[in-house]
């Protein structure tokens, strides 16, 4: 479950026992390279606590244990300006010190690290974190433990913390990339008025309408890789396979980064592409919110449709049998996904009968209270 410290959410990450499982890790690592030797283990507070108190008490052989504190971040930015707040309070000459961080992403504190210990006349002194970021290291200081490497972003928990809070969480949580987002899927029988309305939610809410549609023809215009392999398929009278599709829609949103959302039209169909389509959101760090379905009867559907039909140019929207037989097909596609979002409490079905504005007034009451 997402959690949220001060502004920020963050989603699970690491487990207590993956975490547990690294630290026995390193105890065996380093108890095996020091032996019978009597070892000064050092934590780096604050972060450390939690670590040092696990790590020692699965040392099999008898250890000595101190702190130091340095100051290094503000916020979720690790700075260059690092402070000694606490030093060292005993003579550590000769002695096997192994410095205990929970976290070296930039490596700055390591600087410091090997300053307070360049005047102790150490026998050795050994490097070992808990989690270590490879891609945001900076410095040449050799790790001699390495609990577990994880990309570079922001964690909290297990003695970690966002602006003072999270320290006391047992596992580790990351931050989420996108904070908060309102993505729908937007239904409507032909004549519902799921265009317009669309194009209405689009402005209000700052979304991004990715109708699949105008995203197949874009891609098979502009003979994209996608698009071609999306047309292959078409020229052979075959489904394009909901990959091709998913792939398609990825590449849309990853154009829309900093969206404030996004509202689907003409996708999913399936609940196969449901699935698709809720993992896709989940790699973005978000989910889909809602699936709103505009409904109207029938009657009125034909009626306005037939009406479009006047000034469209569509022949199938001047034909009343087959625009039943859309209605129809409309139904039988959208009944397996009610139940689909149903099943989230995700599902909300809207009167799509009435003026325009009447309309968007319902439909911005729902998105309002998701």
């Amino acid at each position: 479950m997402d959690i949220k410290l001060h502004d920020k959410y963050f989603k699970p990450f690491i487990s207590s026992k993956e975490i547990d499982a690294a630290i026995e890790r390193m105890a065996y690592n380093i108890h095996k390279d020091i032996g019978d030797e009597i070892p000064v283990f050092v934590g780096v507070l604050n972060g450390s606590f939690m670590l040092v108190s696990d790590f020692v008490k699965k040392y099999p052989k008898p250890c000595e244990v101190t702190f130091i504190k340095l100051a290094s971040y503000e916020g979720v930015k690790s700075t260059e300006d690092i402070q000694r707040l606490i030093g060292l309070t005993q003579d550590l000459k000769g002695r096997t010190v192994v410095i205990l961080e929970d976290i070296i992403d930039t490596g700055n504190t390591l600087g410091e690290i090997y300053r307070i210990f360049k005047n102790e006349e150490v026998k050795s002194l050994k490097i070992a974190t808990l989690f270590y970021k490879p891609d945001a290291y900076k410095k040449d200081y050799k790790l001699h433990y390495i609990g577990m490497e994880i990309p570079n972003k922001f964690i909290v928990g297990y003695g970690l913390d966002y602006d003072g809070l999270g320290r006391n969480l047992p596992e580790i949580y990351q931050i989420k990339q996108t904070q908060h987002m309102t993505n729908l899927v937007l239904f409507g029988p032909p004549g519902a008025g799921k265009g317009t309305q669309a194009n209405f939610l689009k402005e209000k809410y700052n979304l991004v309408h990715i109708s699949t549609g105008d995203v197949f023809r874009f891609n098979i215009k502009n003979e994209t890789a996608l698009g071609m392999l999306a047309k292959s398929f078409m020229d052979k009278g075959e489904l394009v396979p909901d990959q091709v599709t998913i792939d398609m829609l990825n590449a849309e949103v990853e154009k829309n980064a900093d969206a404030n959302g996004f509202i689907f039209d003409g996708f999913p169909r399936t609940n196969a592409q449901a699935d698709a389509l809720g993992k896709l959101m989940e790699s973005k760090d978000s989910a889909i919110s809602a699936m709103i379905a505009l409904e109207v009867a029938d009657d009125i559907l034909v009626k306005r449709v037939l009406e479009r039909g006047k000034t469209s140019g569509r022949a199938d929207d001047a034909n009343e049998s087959i625009i039943r037989n859309r209605i129809t097909e409309y139904y039988n596609k959208t009944a397996i996904l009610k139940e689909y979002y149903s099943a989230q409490n995700k599902y909300f079905g809207v009167d799509g009968v009435g003026n325009i504005k009447e309309i968007t007034t319902r439909l911005s009451a729902v998105i309002d209270n998701l």
